[in-house]
């Protein structure tokens, strides 16, 4: 049987897939400003490595990205719905020690929104000759690449929030995803954090918001103040990451970040800020920074901390942030 392994996302990659914002998106009325943020994203990529970029129209891309080296951006134009790169783009494994993108079904949250169009982007992609390796179907499961964190060495990280979602994978228990996970993704482990929620978050609690495996450490999302509305659920997750330990049993070195002053939109309702929602890229940690000078920096500091082979960038996504997501939503590594 053909050994597989699911990549961090610190190993070497060839490129970073987004998808760039248009005015038939829930951006249209912010566009101006998340364009501004994606050219940024953009420089910062292609600063370190070669970009994909997927939209309607590539004379608007080409547009928005004058100024900016194009000799390593390819853009490739196909219909999108949004821009949520993260949980519709493909997962690589290794097969054989081969690369091998993996192609799951995503259905927007639990069919939140509108998804028919980012559903078959890596098909296109695909069908067009863009993609670095082959690709295989996994169109019977809903998974999304936010969901989702591996340490490279077996072990996977995901909430059961989101994964045992009823409007995700209903047919199947836990024990069952386990061990569809094991199957597809070759890990050997996989740990359920039953604990943990952005306010805000409309992605039934995505990993990637909550904490992120780095090289034997777990990067946490804040810490959250007695009075605070997630206090007790923060503090029931670090327990229970307390309790986590890799492949070969070992505990992972807990890592806290900053939490951003809370956020809100223009109807006053919570945005799910996190300095967790970080890109690592083959040179750099690219963070979500959101205009609060001192928590912004610590945040910088920390990231820089662990992953102390990078120049970790900080990139402005308060833009982002008005959509729900952040910088790490909007991106996905290819290897």
């Amino acid at each position: 049987m053909p050994e597989r392994r699911f990549l961090a996302e610190w190993e070497r990659q060839s490129c970073v897939l987004i998808a760039w914002p248009h005015i038939d998106s829930d951006w249209a009325s912010t566009l101006p400003a998340v364009t501004e943020c994606y050219r940024q994203v953009a420089a910062a990529i292609v600063a370190d490595e070669p970009l994909m970029i997927v939209a309607p129209d590539a004379d608007v891309v080409r547009e928005a990205l004058d100024g900016i080296d194009l000799s390593r951006i390819t853009i490739v134009e196909t219909p999108t719905n949004d821009t949520w790169a993260r949980d519709f783009g493909p997962l690589t494994v290794e097969v054989d020690g081969q690369p091998t993108l993996l192609d799951f079904t995503f259905n927007a949250w639990g069919m939140k929104f509108a998804a028919d169009r980012d559903n078959l982007i890596t098909q296109r992609l695909d069908e067009q000759g863009h993609l670095p390796h082959p690709v295989e179907c996994h169109r019977d499961m809903v998974l999304e690449g936010g969901s989702v964190e591996t340490d490279g060495r077996g072990t996977l990280l995901t909430t059961s929030q989101c994964l045992l979602s009823p409007n995700r994978n209903p047919w199947w228990t836990q024990e069952e995803i386990t061990a569809e996970l094991k199957r597809r993704l070759g890990v050997k482990k996989v740990l359920w954090l039953h604990h943990g929620a952005v306010p805000g978050d409309d992605t039934d609690s995505h990993i990637d918001t909550l904490a992120r495996l780095a090289p034997g450490n777990v990067i946490i999302h804040g810490s959250a103040l007695p009075e605070s509305e997630e206090y007790n659920e923060f503090l029931m997750m670090v327990a229970q990451l307390g309790t986590f330990t890799d492949v070969d049993g070992k505990p992972f070195k807990l890592v806290g970040l900053p939490t951003p002053a809370p956020m809100f939109d223009d109807d006053g309702n919570r945005l799910p800020a996190t300095y967790a929602n970080y890109l690592v890229t083959n040179h750099r940690v690219l963070v979500p920074t959101y205009g609060q000078p001192d928590n912004d920096q610590c945040a910088l500091k920390t990231i820089a901390s662990v992953f102390t082979d990078r120049e970790v960038v900080g990139i402005d996504c308060r833009p982002l942030i008005e959509q729900h997501g952040s910088l790490h939503c909007i991106t996905m590594q290819l290897y």
